[in-house]
């Protein structure tokens, strides 16, 4: 697929456009900050981007505006009674110095112990949390992904967990590979049923048209929801969008 990247400014509104074999033109906001990304054919010039970015820029605002109020969390300190995520739930920190490895655990429905050695820095306190993430990622991924290839009759080669800043989740159509952000790991299991039904139908549909929204209409009606879920959850420090 032939993809050129490209951006103007439009009443000092900066527009990322994306150029690649698609038929239609596609506008989006995205958080955390509001970017505005168009996804156009080759043949549309900027003239006509511009008349369409002009033509959406209330809803553009009123967009940028939402992402604005929308609650984030301060950047992390790894200490104790701080706030962490966890399928959606909040949880308080508790870190716990000792000799031995280097674990966590969930205790009482509310708190996040964390288990580390006395010379661990945040970083790498950090970095034993992430560990953990991926592995609880790992253990839901399986029986969602069985269940919606079965629904949509479709099959994956291979799927991967991997730290992404624009994607919640990414497919390889022609691999037929998935990949899902570490992030969903803090979401609710509902968002992360959606984003992997989302990479699932690009096997069945590569583009976003109006083939592609029938399918995710037809197997997850409720699809629109649980994206402005996962976009209305508190933000991390650091910050991904889909």
């Amino acid at each position: 697929m032939s993809i050129e990247r490209s951006r103007i400014t439009i009443n000092g509104l900066r527009v990322e456009i994306v150029r690649k074999d698609i038929k239609n033109l596609h506008l989006g906001v995205y958080p955390p900050n509001g970017r505005v990304r168009v996804a156009t054919p080759h043949r549309v010039n900027d003239d006509a981007v511009r008349s369409a970015v002009i033509g959406k820029l209330g809803w553009i605002k009123r967009q940028k505006a939402r992402f604005e109020t929308q609650p984030r969390q301060s950047a992390r300190e790894m200490v104790s009674g701080e706030s962490h995520y966890f399928l959606g739930q909040r949880y308080r920190l508790r870190v716990s110095k000792q000799k031995g490895p280097a674990k966590v655990a969930v205790r009482n429905k509310s708190t996040i112990e964390l288990y580390v050695r006395r010379e661990f820095n945040a970083e790498q306190c950090e970095r034993v949390l992430q560990r953990w993430y991926r592995q609880e990622l790992k253990k839901l991924i399986p029986p969602v992904l069985e269940k919606w290839q079965n629904a949509l009759g479709v099959q994956v080669a291979d799927w991967a967990i991997k730290k992404m800043k624009t994607k919640w989740g990414a497919c390889t159509v022609e691999a037929r590979r998935i990949w899902l952000n570490l992030e969903l790991a803090k979401k609710p299991v509902q968002c992360l049923e959606y984003i992997v039904v989302h990479e699932l139908a690009h096997l069945i549909e590569r583009h976003h048209n109006d083939r592609f929204i029938g399918i995710m209409d037809e197997h997850l009606p409720q699809w629109r929801l649980h994206r402005q879920e996962l976009n209305s959850a508190p933000l991390a420090h650091e910050t991904w969008s889909y």
